[in-house]
């Protein structure tokens, strides 16, 4: 298949499965910086409401900045990963602080920002200033293993780049991208499971069971307001795991105890 014929099958692929986002009908920074984190590790279908609720309450960078991580948290719930409220929030906190609340135009200054890494700074250029900068997720492994490496097991994601530079539609890197997401995701709701053919694969760990499922109980039980330790302790279900999961939540800054009382960070 030749970089035209790429070009045009996913082009046609989007067109049939183009899937509505806020995030897509307004590509203001601010918007793709928020979906971005959203959706690590998270399903579009649970992030539409979700994010539709958090720009209603925190509009822009310093909205958001303005607020407590408290509650950011709280309008995190039901998201997961409380880690990537305080990235968040911490972005936009440093935007005001030293950028006057604008969102940075380069991928360099992008990466500045907590819990931007290289793929989520490529996607903030691609969607949010159209620039035709090369990046890789999970629905982009998906399209790339199905149409360019067979069988091959173990798939590097700088074989996918290789490919990815020498077919990306660098006139129109918005709409390219939006469309392979789209049929990536197409193709994994119709059978094609290829992700673990990637040298990059990693399993997500189930939830349950895990000090990951006490976190979050934690945060949720919080967002009611502070309470004594011996409260919280009762409140969720408390096993060998509640106090890693305390520990780390404080640690990670999430979480205050004073006085033997806890509450989300202010």
């Amino acid at each position: 298949m030749t970089p035209d014929s790429f070009r045009r099958m996913i082009a046609k692929k989007g067109r049939e499965h183009w899937r509505d986002m806020p995030w897509r009908d307004d590509t203001r920074p601010y918007y793709v910086l928020v979906s971005e984190l959203m959706l690590q590790q998270t399903q579009v279908s649970r992030v539409i409401p979700k994010f539709e609720a958090f720009v209603k309450q925190f509009p822009d960078e310093q909205a958001l900045a303005r607020a407590s991580l408290a509650d950011v948290l709280k309008m995190w719930q039901g998201l997961g990963y409380n880690r990537r409220a305080k990235y968040l929030h911490d972005a936009a906190r440093m935007m005001v602080q030293d950028s006057e609340g604008m969102m940075p135009t380069t991928q360099d200054e992008l990466l500045r920002l907590p819990g931007v890494g290289k793929n989520t700074a490529g996607a903030i250029m691609a969607y949010a200033y159209d620039e035709p900068v090369v990046f890789v997720e999970t629905n982009i492994r998906t399209v790339y293993i199905h149409h360019f490496f067979g069988d091959d097991e173990q798939v590097s994601d700088a074989a996918i780049i290789e490919r990815l530079s020498a077919t990306l539609d660098r006139d129109n890197p918005r709409g390219f991208y939006q469309a392979l997401m789209d049929y990536g995701s197409w193709l994994k709701a119709n059978g094609v499971r290829n992700t673990a053919r990637s040298a990059h694969y990693v399993k997500q760990p189930s939830l349950h069971g895990s000090v990951r499922q006490i976190r979050g109980q934690i945060i949720a039980a919080l967002t009611a307001g502070e309470m004594a330790r011996m409260q919280l302790e009762s409140s969720i279900m408390h096993d060998q795991r509640f106090e890693p999961a305390l520990a780390g939540l404080v640690q990670d800054g999430l979480v205050e105890i004073r006085d033997d009382r806890v509450r989300l960070t202010k």
